[in-house]
């Protein structure tokens, strides 16, 4: 039987006025909605006791699986407030199939599709004056699950829980859409083959974020992985996937190959790239022909993308031994058609011909 997220009796709400004054300038992941939706699993009752809940703590024993395995999973997808002042979230069916994907890499007991839905549906409708209508802003939705069995023991969780909570949001970085630099990494590996790569998972995260933090030292946004094996192969960027266009007209992003996570916004461009003129490839693309192609020109433009920053433009690679500029100081013509054109689908300023929308409230 599908899950039915029970909204509490008496719900208390933050004066409209205070969030009004949060969402003016939401920041991004600094403020949460009220509530959060919740469930929870174990072998005998399997997904039971869905609920929303007052956004707090979670009630873990220090003794909890996650604690000490880092037995967990996420995802990330938002909802959009349209000029209408209706509420549409974008492909949450497809997050919630990575989310059951993720499950089962991680040994956790998959969400069926229609509960992962409803959550984030039930959550949405009951907070949706967290919704903010400003230029570019949103409401983003962070669902997760984690092994939170009391247990001390190098298996896979026998009880865990499922939830949804929400942070108004505004532009990813803080520059707009003007281009920004990455650093890439060539001495340490984000994951391995074989590893959690395709899986969005906390750990992946967490083996990045030092390089990150090397990348911040040199001046830059954000970190570009190589394979871990050879460094040859350029994989994803710390939380985004890698995408360039050239000029002969190709936008080529690096194949799905197990360690890299595939992205519903990297998706939604393959798809999206004829209605901008552009032939979507995917195929194994090597730093040295990237760094080539900036170099003789036969690389144009290059982004990142993902849900958190949709699309973001890049100015420039960057490593210990050098610097590959691209030539103009702005995003790319292409880069920006693109992404007006995933905007103006998910705000609902143009028809929704793919059907990747869907409406809250």
């Amino acid at each position: 039987m599908a899950l039915q997220f029970t909204p509490p009796a008496d719900p208390v709400f933050t004066p409209d006025d205070e969030i009004a004054a949060i969402n003016a300038d939401p920041g991004f992941g600094e403020h949460f909605c009220d509530h959060m939706a919740i469930a929870h699993w174990n072998p005998d009752q399997g997904w039971h006791d869905a609920a929303l809940v007052p956004y707090g703590p979670l009630p873990l024993s220090a003794g909890g699986a996650v604690y000490h395995y880092a037995q967990e999973i996420f995802e990330g997808l938002k909802a959009y407030r349209h000029a209408d002042g209706s509420i549409w979230c974008f492909r949450p069916e497809a997050n919630a199939a990575r989310f059951a994907s993720s499950a089962t890499r991680m040994a956790l007991p998959p969400l069926p599709v229609e509960d992962f839905v409803e959550g984030v549906r039930a959550l949405v409708e009951l907070d949706a004056r967290w919704v903010p209508g400003g230029d570019e802003q949103s409401l983003y939705l962070r669902p997760f699950m984690i092994a939170d069995e009391e247990y001390i023991g190098v298996r896979a969780t026998r009880q865990a829980t499922f939830a949804v909570i929400g942070t108004p949001v505004g532009v990813y970085f803080k520059g707009g859409v003007a281009p920004v630099d990455i650093w890439v990494c060539t001495d340490a590996g984000r994951v391995a083959p074989g590893g959690t790569g395709m899986a969005k998972c906390g750990g992946n995260y967490a083996a990045s974020l030092l390089s990150q933090e090397i990348a911040h030292q040199h001046g830059c946004s954000q970190v570009l992985f190589t394979d871990a094996a050879t460094h040859t192969w350029i994989e994803e960027l710390g939380g985004m996937n890698f995408v360039c266009i050239t000029a002969a007209g190709e936008l080529v992003t690096p194949s799905l190959n197990g360690d890299i996570l595939a992205g519903i916004t990297r998706d939604s461009i393959l798809k999206a790239a004829p209605r901008v003129g552009l032939t979507p490839v995917e195929r194994p693309l090597s730093l040295e022909e990237v760094r080539t192609g900036i170099t003789s020109g036969a690389i144009t433009e290059i982004f990142a993308c993902g849900t958190a920053a949709a699309i973001a433009p890049i100015g420039a690679l960057l490593d210990e031994s050098g610097e590959w500029r691209l030539p103009s100081a702005s995003a790319g013509p292409k880069t920006l058609a693109l992404r007006e054109f995933l905007l103006d689908v998910q705000y609902g300023r143009r028809p929704d011909d793919f059907g990747w929308t869907q409406r809250i409230c």
